[in-house]
């Protein structure tokens, strides 16, 4: 009689930790599936900008950046330093700082960098000197952020955010324009 108890409770144990490993795992295919992370770079500083710095070639000039990181998961994810790249047809002509962070679930952050452009670099590209002319220098960067997706506090698994944002700077009206496409990776 005790071990028909004992088998009545060890099939409905088993039948209960069958209905919640699907209910997670139905859950981590919708609502905590991973959605790609929203970001925008906002060039501070550019209005007070002195295009004659650029004729100096052994200088480099330094761009403040606000980057907007906005994570709409229901994860944490966590990153260390990182460094990004700006490239201008295809060379690198800067680099970005990136402050390692952890940025909340369902929420954004900002982080204030700055983009430290080598000026030899930019000035010696041939196309360079054609598209200042012509007003607007357009610039690639890219990012990659590895880091820590942490959910519900228990569970963590490693995740990369890729970003790479076009960037346009406008040199008569001194306007940034930035347009970015970011994709998580785990």
């Amino acid at each position: 009689m005790a071990s028909r108890g004992l088998k009545i409770c060890l099939a409905m144990s088993l039948l209960f930790l069958i209905i919640v490993a699907i209910v997670i795992v139905a859950l981590f295919f919708t609502i905590f599936r991973p959605k790609d992370p929203n970001i925008i770079v906002h060039p501070v500083g550019f209005e007070n900008f002195n295009p004659s710095l650029l004729t100096n070639v052994t200088a480099n000039v330094s761009l403040g950046m606000l980057i907007t990181i906005e994570n709409s998961n229901y994860e944490n994810f966590e990153y260390p330093n990182a460094t990004g790249y700006i490239k201008f047809h295809d060379t690198v002509v800067g680099q970005v700082p990136i402050v390692g962070e952890l940025v909340p679930p369902r929420s954004q952050i900002n982080v204030n960098t700055s983009a430290n452009f080598m000026v030899a670099k930019l000035i010696n590209d041939p196309n360079f000197l054609s598209d200042f002319l012509s007003g607007i220098v357009n610039f690639t960067s890219t990012a990659s952020l590895p880091g820590k997706a942490h959910m519900l506090k228990i569970i963590k698994f490693k995740a990369t955010v890729y970003s790479s944002c076009d960037i346009s700077l406008n040199i008569t009206s001194r306007n940034v324009d930035s347009k970015c496409i970011s994709k998580i990776k785990l």
